[in-house]
């Protein structure tokens, strides 16, 4: 997969390229998590270090002052120096973080020592110091260890990820192209100009939607594939085709999975208009729904179609790829009624557009 602009890439075991093994440990989310799990700590600690019945206050309050203290700096520290330090391989990068760890918790540990008359407990301040950095030395390498595994547990799903979409657009795009292809056929003897200028539109249509993307496919992106189709299914059905756009300007740049709203549309033609003698007017819908894009491929039914194979694995191929990506968020809904055939499409609108 092609890193994203912007996107931080690190090399892991065995030279494979990955994201940078280390979070955004400015991030809320990860502050917080990091405060709770050290309160945790200090709490166990707190607990083997004193009886019950008597519960020792002050060293929870004082060593979670002191712990959460050497945690959240060295937290911001290394959230500062993250840049510099995506740029060391695994090895390099790993033994930075440490000695960042061990010399934050070294200054930490002089200074309580000597503001804090509670952690002298008279053994020294040089045995004081080794026991702390040998704390920060194994808890830092345990953590660093846990965020490589993490990092290594995404790029397994993301690759997976996308092993699953490639194979669900490839079965989309024959079925897609094979129907285009019969389109054309139709108009070669009766209208070979005709037939010559939708090759055209095929030519184009293929380079637009096979091409590899350099970045995320947006609406825009879809509805031309849609333009494209329907040009060359035009040619073929003439007045009988009718197309009824509503689409929010706003959400044309919003990202869209590819080859969703095309086959829709290819279905609305084979399955709904081309089957009707008058024809008919396909309503193709994109707009914002409760924080949710929500698009709308509506079209005359006849009253029964014995070409309906193609039909239900598009729908279910699109079906598949929604839950791949957005899970539950993802959904797609059939209706029909009145003579209508409604096909519902969600997923969430991502967040900042």
């Amino acid at each position: 997969m092609q890193p994203s602009p912007g996107q931080v890439v690190q090399a892991g075991e065995g030279g494979a390229p990955g994201e940078f093994f280390i979070p955004d440990l400015c991030a809320p989310r990860t502050v917080f998590v990091m405060v709770l799990l050290v309160e945790l700590m200090v709490l166990v600690y707190t607990l083997t270090a004193s009886d019950l019945p008597n519960f020792d206050w002050e060293t929870l309050a004082l060593c979670s002052l002191f712990v959460q203290w050497v945690v959240l700096l060295s937290a911001s520290v290394l959230c500062g120096l993250r840049r510099i330090i995506s740029g060391f391989g695994l090895a390099l990068a790993s033994v930075y973080c440490l000695l960042v760890v061990v010399g934050i918790t070294a200054i930490s540990s002089f200074a309580a020592w000597h503001l804090l008359p509670f952690f002298n407990d008279g053994t020294g301040v040089g045995w004081w110091l080794l026991r702390n950095l040998l704390v920060a030395v194994v808890l830092g390498g345990i953590v660093l260890r846990y965020f490589y595994l993490q990092q290594q547990l995404v790029v397994q799903k993301q690759l997976e990820l996308q092993s699953r979409l490639d194979a669900l657009r490839a079965r989309i795009r024959p079925h897609f192209l094979f129907n285009t292809l019969n389109s054309i056929a139709s108009l070669i003897v009766s209208r070979p100009q005709d037939a010559e200028r939708a090759v055209e539109d095929l030519a184009e249509l293929l380079r637009v939607s096979l091409q590899e993307q350099q970045r995320p496919t947006q609406v825009a992106d879809e509805l031309r594939l849609c333009e494209l189709y329907l040009s060359i299914e035009r040619l073929r059905l003439g007045e009988r085709l009718q197309v009824r756009w509503e689409v929010d300007p706003a959400l044309r740049e919003t990202p869209m999975p590819s080859l969703t709203l095309q086959p829709l549309v290819e279905n609305a033609v084979y399955h709904g208009v081309a089957q009707l003698t008058a024809g008919g007017t396909i309503v193709i819908s994109v707009r914002r729904e409760a924080g949710a894009v929500q698009v709308v491929v509506e079209n005359p039914a006849p009253g029964k179609s014995s070409r309906t194979d193609g039909h239900h694995m598009a729908l279910e191929n699109i079906r598949q790829r929604l839950l791949v990506l957005y899970g539950s968020q993802g959904q797609l809904r059939i209706l029909q009624a009145g003579g209508l055939f409604r096909v519902e499409l969600n997923y969430p609108l991502q967040e900042g557009v």
